[in-house]
């Protein structure tokens, strides 16, 4: 495993130039680190050493399985160090850094049980045919900021199990719990199997598109998944794209309020509502609505708001300047357009980039806030008065991640959560995810499957063996 340079520099950071690339605290607003900024013409030698690595890495499984689970066992052992690192990166509470590490480890350990299965296809002729299992090459995996680590585990670990080497950049508004990583493992993998490069574009760019990678792994916006995809095109290389999401949640007419508010409230702004599959906007009975409204809006003016690293904080701040600026934007023209906030609506007066949890109510449908991904601590909350219209209304937009249903009855929530346009549907809760399960979205949501089995047998190619059976000795 190779990281392209030393560990993240302590202290103040220079500003962005030839020296490296500053990391801001976004609970303060300062820069408080550096990392290198890794000039787009060393992706050749990156990648070519990840390809002479992969011709050893693919070819002793058992090797792979003992090494996996020894990374495994080493992001445990430093998990103090990354989710303070990551807390203070990202800006999350301490106590989700923490099981974000966990999660990355739980990955590495699923996935280093994986192992493809031989398969044999009869059709009746008098040939055996076996359908074997090989690995793509050097795969590159470009990580968001909203979860680094995890989802660079997402990536990774079945890439790695599978038989392939990675090239891992993260995004550079956190690139320093990444590199962390990069150094832990780097005493339990073989050089060059794992590499993390960090940067500005064009590098991610400049990877996406380089004709030694075979398989890029993308988790981001959508204009930027496009461009993805087509920079992997011009070498075919496999791509799989996770593009986040507008989740709906529908309340059903039998629902009670106060028993689902808390689980509703969270599953729209756990991160500071920095989710791909968060709840971003929710469709209420109208005869409930004032009800729903004030549960989420007391919720959103009581939660403790903070620095991730102070005990008791709840809710963090916004990753990042631009991101600020976005959730601020939607608010005002949403506001401006005939919204109301039942709660928050504007920045916190305090250094960092803090936003108030802000529920609005009286929203125009065709809103931003509504039709687009706010990706932030902001809920837009719509009265329906036929469930139909409802269904429609969560259908009518271009994503289709993720959605939920909540009722007092279970079944006939599922009912109408199978008629969601999305590729995960929760009923009575939202968000949730199992590791061995497989994640995809739907329409602008997304390019082939992560998770589980599916995931790991993505990042693998069929190969075919046919010969004759046996006719016996031949005779004299």
């Amino acid at each position: 495993m190779r990281t392209t340079a030393g560990p993240p520099a302590p202290g103040p950071a220079p500003s962005h130039g030839a020296a490296g690339l500053a990391v801001v605290d976004p609970a303060t607003g300062e820069p408080f680190a550096d990392a290198p900024d890794e000039p787009p013409d060393r992706l050749d030698e990156v990648v070519g050493r990840a390809r002479r690595a992969w011709h050893d890495w693919r070819a002793d499984p058992g090797a792979r399985t003992t090494a996996l689970r020894a990374a495994a066992d080493a992001v445990e052992a430093t998990g103090d160090d990354l989710a303070r690192l990551l807390t203070r990166e990202q800006g999350k509470p301490l106590a989700e850094a923490h099981a974000e590490v966990a999660r990355t480890a739980a990955r590495l350990r699923l996935f280093a049980g994986l192992a493809p299965r031989v398969r044999r296809v009869d059709d009746g002729r008098p040939v055996h045919s076996e359908v074997r299992w090989r690995s793509l090459g050097p795969v590159a995996a470009i990580v968001p900021w909203n979860f680094p680590l995890q989802l660079a585990a997402a990536k990774f670990a079945p890439a790695l199990a599978a038989g392939n080497t990675v090239v891992l950049k993260p995004s550079p508004f956190t690139p320093l719990a990444t590199r962390l990583l990069g150094s832990v493992l780097e005493g339990v993998l073989p050089e060059d199997v794992l590499t993390v490069v960090t940067g500005r574009e064009p590098l991610g760019a400049r990877l996406a598109a380089h004709p030694g990678i075979r398989h890029v792994t993308f988790t981001g916006s959508v204009p930027t998944g496009r461009a993805v995809a087509a920079a992997a095109a011009a070498s075919l290389a496999r791509v799989t794209l996770e593009l986040g999401g507008n989740d709906a949640a529908i309340l059903l007419d039998d629902v009670d309020v106060d028993r689902i508010a808390d689980r509703l409230f969270w599953a729209a702004f756990r991160n500071c509502g920095q989710v791909c599959m968060a709840v971003k906007r929710v469709y209420v009975p109208a005869r409930l609505h004032s009800g729903v409204v004030e549960a989420l809006a007391h919720l959103a003016r009581t939660v403790p708001v903070g620095s991730g690293l102070d005990p008791g904080v709840r809710l963090g701040p916004v990753n990042n300047a631009p991101q600020l600026a976005r959730v601020a934007e939607v608010t005002r023209r949403a506001l401006a357009d005939g919204a109301r906030a039942a709660a928050g609506g504007r920045r916190i007066d305090r250094p960092g980039y803090f936003f108030a949890p802000t529920v609005l109510t009286h929203v125009p449908p065709d809103s931003p806030v509504v039709t687009g991904e706010q990706f932030g601590p902001v809920l837009p909350v719509l009265p329906y008065r036929k469930l139909d219209e409802a269904v429609e209304a969560a259908n009518g937009t271009g994503f289709g991640l993720g959605g939920s249903v909540w009722s007092a009855d279970p079944d006939r929530a599922a009912a109408v959560a199978d008629r969601l346009e999305c590729g995960t549907a929760w009923i009575n809760h939202h968000a949730e995810l199992s590791l061995a399960q497989p994640f995809a979205g739907v329409k602008d949501s997304g390019v082939g499957v992560a998770g589980g089995p599916w995931g790991f047998y993505g990042n693998l190619r069929p190969f075919v063996v046919h010969r004759p059976q046996e006719e016996g000795p031949a005779r004299p």
